[in-house]
């Protein structure tokens, strides 16, 4: 099935994004796979390591998670450090391992740099490497590419973020999946944006569940995400493991009631290989059905 079918008009597209882990834990990220089976999503994502450390581990997922589930699977896939060659042989491998979408991104610097560094015989942007597999791969691959309702933490304006947003699509993209948020009026505006840019492909949400409030506060300071200040106030009253988890997830919750209530194709959720937080907060919510 292509990536776009998933976000036809009259339902709601679900995925889950998992991570590669240490080889001790690929049961315990197995049994949560099995668990997420349970709301029929359309299909899993899974990234790998700054600067390709783990992407032999994301093969590794991605065809487990296709043996388990049958459903469609997507590896992530940068262009840090790697040639247009190491590329390519990238992309054979994933497909001969059972990978249907790739999600396609520049990537961050690696670990102890502050910039992006274009390797020789490498690539520096995301919209190239979508035109890469648009032109090696032809339809082999779905590709979705992202997108940054706060703004991406490198651009100099919203502006230039829209217009290189829209280099990606041009280039090939079926969907757009958002970074993180955690306030929908952001998700609205950039959606709004898009539309006058002329970029008419599927945006679907990106959600982080918090959990652990520590936690996330140093994940979304690294990609600039804001937490709503009445938000970050009920979290703060109390340290404890099952309070953060009660007032996270029902943040999350009230983020996905209303989105769906604003018509978004998708839902994209960051489980963090854990099911607990997905499972809370999609309960009820039939979004089996509307995936359907």
């Amino acid at each position: 099935m292509s990536l776009a079918s998933h976000y036809r008009p009259g339902r709601c597209g679900l995925s889950f994004e998992l991570f590669p882990p240490k080889p001790e834990a690929m049961s315990d990220l197995r049994e949560t796979v099995e668990r997420l089976v349970d709301f029929h999503p359309d299909f899993f994502t899974c990234t790998y390591g700054a600067g390709g450390s783990s992407q032999a581990a994301t093969l590794d997922v991605v065809q487990m998670v296709r043996q388990i589930t049958g459903a469609p699977v997507a590896s992530h896939l940068t262009c840090v450090g790697s040639t247009v060659e190491q590329l390519v042989a990238y992309l054979q491998e994933a497909k001969r391992r059972g990978a249907d979408y790739i999600v396609a991104l520049r990537g961050d610097p690696p670990k102890g740099t502050t910039e992006f560094a274009q390797v020789a015989g490498g690539l520096r942007y995301a919209n190239e490497l979508v035109s890469l597999i648009r032109n090696e791969f032809d339809d082999d691959f779905g590709i979705a590419v992202a997108g940054y309702p706060e703004v991406h933490q490198e651009a100099i304006s919203a502006e230039i973020d829209l217009a290189n947003l829209k280099r990606k699509v041009d280039a090939g993209a079926d969907i757009i999946v958002t970074q993180l948020f955690y306030d929908n009026a952001d998700f609205y505006r950039f959606r709004d944006d898009c539309e006058s840019a002329g970029i008419k492909i599927p945006i679907v949400p990106g959600i982080l569940p918090v959990t652990n409030f520590k936690q996330v506060q140093r994940i979304a300071s690294m990609c600039k995400a804001s937490i709503p200040p009445s938000f970050a106030e009920t979290m703060n009253q109390n340290d404890s493991p099952d309070w953060q988890f009660k007032v996270g997830i029902e943040h999350a919750r009230r983020q996905t009631v209303d989105l769906i209530a604003n018509e978004v194709p998708g839902l994209h959720y960051y489980v963090l290989n854990k099911s607990k937080a997905a499972e809370e907060l999609l309960d009820g919510l039939e979004l089996a059905s509307a995936a359907t």
